[in-house]
C-alpha cells in the first residue's frame, strides 16, 4: 500500500523559492488553524540546515496562535543550524511584532526578495 500525500490545510501554502522552502500563511491564522499549521511547520523545520520563509502577506487575521508558531518555527530552525525568515506587510501585524518583539528576534521584510537578501541575521541568536 503506497502512502498518499497529504493536502494541506486551506491556511497553508507550501513551495520552493531560491533554495528555500516558503510557507505562506493564508486567511485567519487563529488557535483551529494553528493546529493545523503547526504539523506542516515543524515538518518544514525538522531538517538540519534547514532555509524556511514564512510569508504572512496572504494571512487576514494573526493572533497569538500564529505567533506561537513563528517562534517555535524559529527556535527549531535555530536548534538545527537553519534560517527563518519573515515576510510580512499588515500593519497591524508588524505592530504586534514590534510589541512583542518578534520583530527584533525575526525582521519582516516586504517581499521574498528582500527577505532573501538578508544575511543569517535575520535567523540570529537565541
Amino acid at each position: 500500500m503506497r502512502d498518499e500525500p497529504i493536502p494541506l490545510p486551506r491556511q497553508l501554502g507550501m513551495y520552493a523559492y531560491r533554495g528555500h522552502t516558503v510557507l505562506e500563511f493564508r486567511g485567519e491564522i487563529d488557535i483551529v488553524s494553528a493546529t493545523e499549521i503547526g504539523p506542516f511547520v515543524d515538518r518544514a523545520t525538522d531538517r538540519p540546515g534547514a532555509r524556511v520563509v514564512i510569508d504572512l502577506r496572504p494571512a487576514e487575521f494573526f493572533d497569538g496562535s500564529g505567533l506561537r508558531l513563528l517562534y517555535r518555527a524559529r527556535l527549531r530552525v535555530l536548534e538545527r543550524g537553519g534560517q527563518l525568515h519573515l515576510v510580512c506587510t499588515h500593519p497591524l501585524t508588524l505592530r504586534v511584532f514590534r510589541v512583542t518583539g518578534l520583530a527584533r528576534l525575526l525582521p519582516p521584510q516586504p517581499s521574498l526578495d528582500a527577505a532573501l537578501a538578508r544575511s543569517g541575521a535575520a535567523s540570529g541568536p537565541l
